[in-house]
């Protein structure tokens, strides 16, 4: 599509378009007006609000799937470079707390996606609606300006804005381990089980509990078993006074306002 083309179509979004007011709330979260804005609303449609036949392309799987590989591969790389000195493993853990599942939907939720959701789904917003969104927004970001920009936006608009990287350097989010490592210590013993498997927004989800010394300490449901017994494994340290009670991540930092100069480049 020709520079100029794009110009006019952004013109058009921003001012005239039946979506203008989702183009203008576009424009401020993602520093420009999107001349493609069909790809940016099914960024925001979860495949729980559709039932049509042409379901593959009615909703933002195919986005999300596009944003994740785009996203993993900019945090792999944004690592890569920050740490010259750290070996795989580090490189690995790092960038599995950032692109974690609870991470994003964090982070989507600070950005005020749920908002954008809200406005496209007849559903009921679960919490795992949010990471995908943030995906798919990162998918359609890619298609419309390309690697480099996508590259920019995800490093100064996510990663400095929402998260504190030092931080997260010395925060271990591996809870199973741990409360292994606590029920060996002090002559415990611990087992894990499914409760129960059940279908989601069309898919399989693990109802996992945790148990210490045969008594259930804690539980939890995702849509993958590991997953859930993380969640669970810290949900049983906290009510073992292992962990102190949170309502939120330990690691999740303040918002940091950024320099006009910290910004991508913006266009109408």
């Amino acid at each position: 599509m020709s520079g100029i083309f794009c110009f006019f179509r952004r013109f058009y979004n921003y001012y005239f378009s039946p979506d203008r007011e989702m183009a203008k709330r576009l424009k401020n979260m993602i520093g420009f007006t999107p001349a493609h804005l069909n790809h940016f609303k099914l960024a925001f449609y979860h495949k729980s609000t559709t039932s049509s036949r042409d379901y593959a392309i009615s909703n933002n799987e195919r986005l999300e799937f596009l944003g994740d590989a785009v996203l993993s591969t900019i945090v792999a790389e944004y690592l890569f470079t920050k740490y010259p000195n750290g070996d795989e493993g580090f490189l690995t853990k790092m960038r599995s707390k950032i692109v974690k599942r609870h991470s994003l939907d964090e982070i989507a939720d600070r950005m005020g996606l749920d908002m954008l959701l809200s406005h496209y789904n007849n559903t009921r917003l679960s919490r795992s609606m949010l990471g995908n969104a943030l995906e798919a927004l990162v998918g359609a970001i890619y298609i419309e300006k390309g690697y480099e920009y996508t590259r920019e936006y995800v490093i100064r608009r996510i990663l400095r804005r929402y998260l504190d990287i030092h931080e997260l350097e010395h925060f271990d989010d591996n809870y199973k381990s741990q409360l292994l490592e606590w029920c060996q210590k002090h002559g415990h013993t611990v087992d894990y089980k499914v409760l129960s498997r059940y279908k989601s927004d069309k898919r399989d989800k693990f109802k996992v509990a945790v148990y210490v010394d045969g008594k259930k300490v804690g539980t939890a449901d995702d849509f993958n078993k590991k997953s859930a017994e993380q969640l669970a494994s810290e949900r049983a340290m906290r009510a073992l006074n292992i962990l102190p009670p949170s309502n939120c991540s330990a690691h999740q930092p303040a918002e940091v306002e950024e320099k006009e100069d910290d910004e991508p480049s913006s266009d109408t």
